[in-house]
């Protein structure tokens, strides 16, 4: 098994994708990037820790590759905003890959290198690469957001169900079964 820690804004919707994807064993919401020790969700949100909300995957290799991993991150978020996603807005939603290795590090930089040459976006890529230091996990309520709070809560109608189509139309052969 290896690991992938992403922050690409909201962690309930980064963790309702990659928890669908063939490979992915488990997707963990937490907070990283930062200096406060342990920090809380009500702290991360003023956005004075230095922390981002992200999600830390624990995939096998054998079936899902880290290059993969980074397509879905890169497809599913919008990687040249600065500090925001949609109505997000703040350093802790920034579009950040903490990387494990040096391995992790090439290819997350040959990957941004490749969609600013692609012309895929109109804006370069602010996605921000480091070596990840900490990871704090984030609190117990946060666990499975999307899929026990679907129904119950608009913002998972609204932002969260839009992602989840477009997973499933641009990676539908990498989702597991159980959640086509």
């Amino acid at each position: 098994m290896e690991k992938a820690t992403l922050a690409n804004g909201c962690f309930w919707c980064t963790e309702a994708i990659f928890k669908r994807l063939k490979g992915v064993e488990s997707v963990m919401s937490g907070y990283t990037g930062g200096q406060r020790k342990n920090p809380s969700y009500e702290q991360v949100s003023t956005g004075t820790t230095g922390h981002a909300e992200c999600i830390q995957v624990e995939f096998d290799p054998s079936v899902v590759s880290y290059d993969t991993i980074l397509d879905v991150f890169f497809a599913t978020h919008n990687p040249t905003e600065l500090n925001r996603q949609g109505n997000d807005i703040g350093a802790q939603y920034r579009s950040a890959i903490f990387s494990h290795n040096d391995e992790q590090k090439k290819i997350a930089e040959k990957k941004i290198d490749e969609l600013n040459n692609s012309g895929k976006y109109e804006d370069p890529i602010v996605t921000e690469i480091a070596e990840l230091s900490s990871f704090f996990p984030a609190e117990e309520y946060h666990k499975n957001y999307y899929d026990q709070n679907r129904n119950l809560n608009m913002y998972c109608q609204v932002i969260i169900d839009p992602k989840i189509k477009k997973l499933l139309s641009q990676f539908g052969s990498k989702v597991k079964d159980e959640y086509k």
